[in-house]
């Protein structure tokens, strides 16, 4: 555990958690890493011309800079960017073939609901043992995505009713909100669990989601570090970082 006495010491006084979803609660972030991986290679070996270079997706550093944490459109558009690509936005209905920014995001959804058919939904052991002693601790709880899979997600891994609150992807369309490192999707949890920010901690092993839960003045940024380094979620505004979130259990008292 890296992390600072004080930050610790605040664990057992909060009122609510917040946690993300892929990588946090649930072993997905791989499935949606493999998604994107395939989804953009095959969009940049398609344009890779006489003398273009075909760079792949990168799984560690183009994932965690450019897609990780954000909702799927803002993925798409950061990563093309990257690559000096510029879609036309399309519409939701566009195609999964078709070369816009809607239907980019289409082809990606379409590879995570058949890699999650393939091979199931695992939830962390560690992580869901926090969660169920924080619950019979008294303490609010909530699940903050910007996936639109994420009820799916929670059922398929059986701990869908362990939440009070869940803000998915479709809620942050719905209400308009800026996806990650912007604080809203965690604001507006907090709001709907009925808690100020200071009151509550966020979960997330992101850079993204972490500098989210630090915009938002959250009283307590936790990083699990599965894909990002410590030294990276530190840097973003992790008060601590834990490779597990079992670590914490000893420090929620009943």
């Amino acid at each position: 555990m890296t992390a600072g006495a004080a930050s610790l010491g605040r664990a057992a006084a909060l009122e609510a958690w917040l946690f993300d979803l892929d990588g946090v609660l649930t072993d997905t972030a791989s499935v949606h890493a493999a998604a994107w991986k395939e989804t953009f290679d095959e969009l940049l070996a398609r344009r890779a011309g006489v003398g273009t270079t075909f760079t792949p997706f990168d799984l560690i550093a183009d994932y965690e800079r450019f897609v990780d944490g954000k909702p799927r459109l803002d993925g798409v558009r950061s990563f093309l960017t990257s690559r000096g690509i510029h879609f036309a936005e399309g519409t939701p209905d566009d195609s999964p073939e078709k070369e816009s920014v809607n239907g980019v995001g289409q082809r990606k959804n379409e590879l995570v609901l058949r890699m999650l058919s393939e091979g199931g939904i695992a939830a962390f052991p560690g992580s869901v043992t926090l969660v169920r002693a924080l619950r019979a601790a008294g303490r609010k709880l909530a699940v903050v995505s910007a996936s639109e899979n994420c009820a799916a997600v929670l059922d398929a891994a059986g701990i869908a009713g362990l939440f009070d609150v869940q803000v998915d992807g479709y809620v942050t369309a719905e209400y308009k909100l800026a996806g990650k490192p912007a604080p809203d999707t965690y604001l507006f949890a907090a709001q709907k669990l009925g808690i100020e920010p200071r009151h509550a901690a966020v979960v997330e092993d992101a850079p993204a989601g972490v500098a989210s839960g630090r915009a938002g003045n959250f009283g307590l940024v936790v990083g699990v570090s599965r894909g990002a380094t410590p030294s990276e979620l530190l840097r973003s505004g992790a008060d601590f970082v834990v490779s597990d979130l079992a670590e914490l259990q000893s420090y929620i008292t009943p």
